[in-house]
């Protein structure tokens, strides 16, 4: 489902948290969450963005993401893309996402890992699997293919 790791780059790196509008487990069902990611790695392919890792919960996701437009414009092009093929696709009536998502600048190389951990960890945490690993939607899940640590962050490490 995703090419091989970029290297990347001085692009900013940001932690992402959106939500299902009310939080509601739009995600809980399988057909949505495939199309979730099968969103979020189209517009990776097409290098909108550099992606490092997710999880996609029940009702919100986390990124470790770099723009290459705008973290505005990536962000639209993540929960628009995916409210159209929802809607298209799946035939979902009715509102998808929070207006708004959460944003944080990753500074260095362990804010960084800090947020791997907490992606990597929220489903354990919320007891939806026993390991990272079984998050069958999350980058922890064997067989996905990320973009590489920013070389800005190790450089500033």
């Amino acid at each position: 489902m995703a090419a091989p790791p970029r290297g990347n780059t001085g692009y900013n790196v940001y932690f992402i948290t959106a939500s299902a509008f009310q939080r509601r487990l739009l995600f809980s069902k399988e057909p949505m969450a495939r199309l979730f990611l099968e969103v979020l790695f189209h517009y990776r392919e097409k290098k909108n963005y550099f992606l490092h890792e997710f999880v996609l919960m029940p009702d919100h996701f986390h990124l470790l993401l770099s723009p290459t437009l705008s973290l505005e414009r990536s962000l639209q092009l993540i929960k628009g893309g995916f409210s159209y093929r929802a809607k298209k696709d799946l035939g979902f009536i009715g509102e998808i996402w929070d207006k708004s998502f959460y944003d944080r600048r990753v500074r260095g190389l362990e804010d960084y890992h800090s947020f791997k951990y907490y992606i990597r960890r929220n489903p354990v945490k919320r007891a939806l699997v026993g390991s990272p690993e079984e998050s069958r939607f999350s980058s922890a899940h064997p067989g996905f293919v990320l973009d590489d640590v920013p070389q800005k962050l190790k450089i500033t490490a």
